[in-house]
């Protein structure tokens, strides 16, 4: 239902969390000039307590050693033996550190009034970004640091909570965020799931979402010869490890498989043409739906075989 050049409008509180972020990224509440947690560089003091027994005060990162979150591999076994499904997995990740991939560039230098330069060049960095097979922007981050020098060699490792690399891919208009990209398990976060990680809340997947799938079903009377709308993981939920095993998860969408049901009438005539426009119809009404919009990350339709009671 969302495309690479038209997705949904971001919701206002993700917003409202992004501009902050934006606002303190640059300046204090005195307007000098700050880091991203709005902490003036004038003056800075390293000294003092960190985060979590970290002996630096400006993250909790001082004694990592960069391999991966014990829970990490754990999970992605227990999804692949089919104990666990993508929420758990999602879940994992909301309490894990994951590393940012950023670049060294070079900022332009500053110009006077009569156009000449001046002034040394400043240094910069630059979040890295991919584009996914169907041309949206993804974020790739890392549950170790071997994995992200082998992914790029000339990429720096960043430290950050999972939901707060979350937050950035919205910043950087990110629909999807890639865990480990080129490893052997990787694991594509979607849409819904970014945003909900953003926003540390828990999340469902469209799929298995009791309240769409009710609000889905008061739809039927609005297309003719429409019996059920059924509700399954997409063809594009599952993915495949670099060994070639597929894994029920972590895929890259489409994430929500419309099963329309025609009523017996239609059914029994065998109306390829009538089966077409019920779908048609069908996708039609979705478009209206912003419950879904927002929930599914993509949608495909299918027709399924009437059901009988």
């Amino acid at each position: 239902m969302t495309g690479p050049d038209s997705g949904p409008h971001l919701p206002g509180h993700i917003q409202a969390a992004i501009q902050r972020n934006l606002e303190r990224q640059h300046r204090d509440d005195a307007g000098r000039p700050a880091d991203s947690a709005g902490l003036a560089w004038e003056g800075r003091d390293l000294s003092g307590d960190g985060i979590d027994g970290s002996a630096n005060p400006l993250h909790a990162f001082d004694t990592d050693d960069g391999t991966a979150d014990p829970a990490w591999g754990p999970v992605l076994d227990r999804l692949a033996d089919g104990e666990a499904g993508e929420p758990a997995v999602v879940d994992v990740l909301s309490r894990m550190r994951v590393f940012a991939a950023v670049l060294p560039t070079v900022a332009e230098m500053a110009h006077d009034h009569d156009g000449h330069s001046h002034g040394d060049k400043e240094s910069d960095i630059a979040l890295v970004t991919l584009k996914a097979p169907d041309g949206r922007t993804a974020l790739p981050v890392f549950t170790n640091v071997p994995a992200l020098t082998a992914w790029h060699p000339q990429a720096r490792p960043v430290a950050t909570w999972m939901p707060r690399a979350c937050l950035s891919a919205v910043d950087e208009g990110a629909e999807l965020v890639v865990v480990d990209p080129a490893a052997e398990r990787t694991f594509v976060v979607r849409r819904p799931a970014v945003w909900a990680l953003a926003q540390q809340q828990d999340w469902t997947p469209s799929y298995a979402d009791e309240a769409l799938a009710d609000e889905l079903a008061s739809l039927v009377d609005l297309v003719p010869g429409l019996a059920q709308i059924g509700l399954a993981p997409g063809s594009g939920v599952a993915s495949r490890t670099a060994s070639g095993a597929v894994l029920p998860g972590g895929g890259s969408g489409p994430e929500l498989q419309l099963v329309a049901y025609p009523d017996a009438e239609l059914a029994s005539a065998q109306d390829e043409a009538g089966l077409r426009l019920l779908a048609a119809t069908l996708q039609q009404v979705l478009g209206e739906v912003p419950s879904l919009a927002e929930k599914a990350d993509s949608v495909e339709i299918t027709i399924g075989r009437p059901t009988h009671t």
